[in-house]
C-alpha cells in the first residue's frame, strides 16, 4: 500500500547522510515513497562512490539534489564556512526543488523528515504546506544539553555567547554523561572565530524544532535513559542499521573496499583491532606515526581505515614503508562497511573517534571501545563510553598534545584485556536487540511515527 511521499533532508555531511539513509530504507519497507535530498556536491559523491547495482538497491528512493551555496572548491570540512552557506542559500533552492516535483507530476510531498541541525528547512515545508517531522542523528543527551542552552546561561554556566563562564563539570541529571564546560559541541567545531555561527544555528534550531509534530533519534532506550527520562518527548527508535540479505547503499562518500570482510573471514574471533575516525577528523602526519607505531607495537592483527585526505603533507614513502613492514598483521583500506565490519567475530575491539553512528554501531555489536575524539559532540560520546556504560576507555594525550605509541599500545591492550569492560559491552548489545526487537521501546516509538507519517 502506498503511503504518500516523503522528502528527507541530512545536514550535509557523512555522518548525518547515513543514518537518514538508513532511516529511509525502512519507510521504504513500510509503503512510502522517499525523496532523499543532498546537496549537489555530496549527491556527486554518493552517487559516485555506489557500487555497480546500487541503483536498484535503492528500491524506493529517488536521490535528489540542490546546491550548498559554496564554490566548488570551498573546503566543506571547514563546518562554520558550511553553515554559514547553507543557512542562507538552501532554502530557496529547496523551495524551489518541490516545486519543480510538484510540476513533474510527482505526488505531492506530505511530510519532511528533516535533520533538527536543517531547522531552516522545516519553516520552508511548512509554508508549502508540508508537514515536518525532525530527526536528530546524535545522542539524546547531546539534543538536552543544547535545549537547556537558556537554562545553563540564566544559571551562569554559560554567557550569551555560548563560552563557558566557570570551568567545571556538567551532569544534567542522574546517569547522564558528564561533560567538562571546555567541551561543549558547539564550541569545539571548528575555529573560534567561527564559534558565533555554530551557536547561532543550535539555537535557531532549538526554536525551528517547535514546528515539528515528533522529533525521533538514533538511539535507544537503555543507553540514555537519563535524557529521555528529561526530555520524553524525543523518541529513540535506534540503533538503525539498513538490514537485509544484500547491502542497502546508505549514502558513503567514499567507496566501500569489500575486501576487508575476507581478509576479515581468514582472523580468529575477537583478534582484530579495528581503527577508523569516520568522515571528518584530520590527523596531522606525526600523530599518524605515532598511531601506526603504537598499532604495530601492540602486535595484533589490525584494519585501520585511511581516508585520502586523512592526514595532508604524511610521506607517501613513509606509508608505503609502513604498509610493506605490517602487510602480514595489518591491512588499510579507504573506506569500509563499517557495520558489516563491527559484526564480524573477528573484531575484539574499536579504535573511534566516537562519533554518534560509530558509538551506536559498537553498542549494537557489542564491541568494546578506545575513545579518541576529534571534535563537536565526540567528547560526550566518549563519557558515555567510559563513564557510563563503561565499555571502554579514553586515550590520553601527552603535554604536547600527541598521543604516544606506547599509550596506543598499552590502552589498547587494556581494553582488550578487561572482562568487565567486555561483559558491559555484550549487555549493551542485549539491550540494544531487545529495544529494536519486537514489542521493544524504539520497535513501539518507530511504529508510531509511521503513524503519524500515514497521517
Amino acid at each position: 500500500m502506498a503511503r504518500g511521499h516523503v522528502m528527507v533532508l541530512p545536514m550535509p555531511c557523512q555522518g548525518h547522510v547515513v543514518p537518514l539513509m538508513e532511516l529511509s530504507h525502512r519507510l521504504v519497507d513500510h509503503g512510502f515513497q522517499v525523496t532523499f535530498v543532498n546537496t549537489e556536491v555530496d549527491h556527486a559523491l554518493v552517487l559516485a562512490a555506489m557500487a555497480p547495482d546500487g541503483a536498484a538497491a535503492l528500491r524506493g528512493i529517488h536521490l535528489a539534489s540542490i546546491p550548498d551555496g559554496l564554490a566548488g572548491d570551498e573546503d566543506r570540512k571547514d563546518l562554520n564556512k558550511l553553515i554559514d552557506a547553507y543557512s542562507r542559500h538552501m532554502p530557496g533552492y529547496l523551495e524551489r526543488l518541490v516545486g519543480e516535483m510538484e510540476d513533474a507530476g510527482r505526488p505531492r510531498v506530505k511530510w519532511l523528515v528533516g535533520d533538527v541541525n536543517m531547522g531552516w528547512s522545516f519553516e520552508v515545508a511548512r509554508r508549502l504546506g508540508i508537514r515536518v517531522a525532525s530527526f536528530w542523528p546524535a545522542s539524546a543527551a547531546c539534543l538536552a544539553i543544547m535545549l537547556k542552552i537558556p537554562q545553563l546561561i540564566q544559571d551562569g554556566v554559560l554567557n550569551d555567547k555560548g563560552w563557558p563562564v566557570r570551568q567545571e563539570t556538567l551532569q544534567l541529571a542522574p546517569g547522564m554523561p558528564p561533560l567538562h564546560t571546555s567541551l561543549m559541541s558547539w564550541n569545539n567545531a571548528g575555529a573560534p572565530e567561527g564559534q558565533h555561527i555554530i551557536f547561532d544555528l543550535v539555537c535557531r534550531n532549538n526554536k525551528f524544532n517547535d514546528l515539528a509534530e515528533m522529533t525521533v533519534c538514533n538511539s535507544f532506550q537503555e543507553a540514555e535513559a537519563g535524557a529521555f527520562k528529561l526530555f520524553p518527548n524525543i523518541l529513540p527508535i535506534g540503533p538503525l542499521f539498513a538490514d537485509g540479505e544484500f547491502q542497502k547503499p546508505v549514502g558513503n562518500f567514499l567507496p566501500e573496499d569489500a575486501r576487508c570482510l575476507k581478509w576479515l573471514d581468514a582472523r580468529a574471533d575477537g583478534s582484530v583491532v579495528y581503527v577508523a575516525f569516520g568522515s571528518m577528523a584530520i590527523f596531522d602526519p606525526r600523530q599518524f606515526r605515532e598511531l601506526a607505531e603504537g598499532l604495530e607495537l601492540a602486535g595484533r592483527p589490525f584494519l585501520w581505515v585511511v581516508r585520502p585526505d586523512f592526514t595532508p603533507g604524511l610521506s607517501k614513502a613513509w606509508l608505503a614503508e609502513f604498509s610493506q613492514r605490517v602487510a602480514g598483521t595489518g591491512m588499510i583500506v579507504s573506506w569500509c562497511s563499517q557495520q558489516q565490519v563491527l559484526g564480524h567475530r573477528a573484531v575484539a575491539c574499536f579504535v573511534s573517534h566516537c562519533g554518534w553512528n560509530s558509538t551506536m554501531e559498537a553498542a549494537r555489536n557489542g564491541v568494546p571501545v578506545l575513545c579518541w575524539p576529534y571534535f563537536c559532540e565526540q567528547f560526550l560520546d566518549r563519557s558515555y563510553v567510559t563513564d557510563v556504560w563503561r565499555t571502554g576507555l579514553a586515550v590520553c594525550p601527552g603535554d604536547d598534545g600527541i598521543v604516544a605509541k606506547e599509550e596506543v599500545r598499552g590502552k589498547v591492550e587494556s581494553v582488550i584485556g578487561d572482562a568487565g569492560i567486555r561483559k558491559r559491552a555484550s549487555w549493551l548489545k542485549d539491550a540494544a536487540s531487545e529495544c529494536i526487537g519486537e514489542g521493544g521501546s524504539s520497535e513501539k516509538n518507530f511504529k508510531k511515527f509511521i503513524d503519524l507519517l500515514s497521517q
